[in-house]
C-alpha cells in the first residue's frame, strides 16, 4: 500500500512540474512574459539570443542572455525548459480585469482598483456618510 502511494505522489510531482513548463526554444513572446520576472524586454532578448545561436542546449545557456543573470535563472529554473511543449495556463495579458463603476447618482473617489479591494471608499456619499 504504501509503495502506491509513494508511487502515485511521485506520478504526480512530475505532472504538476509539467504542467507549467516554458520552453524557452520554443515560446512566443507572450509565453515567456508569464513568467515570474521576465518583461517584454527579457523576453525580446531570450528570443534574439536563441535564433542568433540556434536555441538553447542547456538551461544554464540563458545566462548568455542580456539581463538574465544568476538570481534570475535561480527564479525561473523551476518553470522552465529546453524540450517539450510549452504549457501554461494563460499568458498575463489575457487576465481578466476586474472594475468597479459607481452608482449613477455619486461620483467615485479614488481609483477603481482601490475601490474594488475596499481600501476606499466608492464614492462621495459613502465618505460624506462616514464623516458623520
Amino acid at each position: 500500500m504504501k509503495k502506491i502511494i509513494l508511487t502515485l505522489v511521485a506520478l504526480l510531482s512530475f505532472s504538476i512540474s509539467a504542467i507549467a513548463a516554458v520552453n524557452i526554444n520554443t515560446a512566443t513572446q507572450a509565453e515567456l512574459e508569464s513568467l515570474q520576472g521576465v518583461g517584454p524586454v527579457k523576453a525580446r532578448a531570450i528570443i534574439d539570443y536563441r535564433k542568433k545561436s540556434g536555441g538553447f542546449k542547456s538551461i544554464d545557456d540563458l545566462k548568455n542572455v542580456d539581463g538574465i543573470g544568476d538570481a534570475t535563472l535561480k527564479n525561473l529554473r523551476k518553470d522552465i525548459s529546453i524540450t517539450g511543449q510549452t504549457s501554461i495556463a494563460t499568458p498575463k495579458e489575457n487576465k481578466t480585469q476586474v472594475t468597479a463603476k459607481p452608482a449613477k447618482d455619486t461620483k467615485a473617489v479614488g481609483n477603481e482598483k482601490a475601490a474594488v479591494s475596499g481600501k476606499t471608499a466608492e464614492t462621495k456619499s459613502v465618505k460624506e456618510k462616514a464623516k458623520k
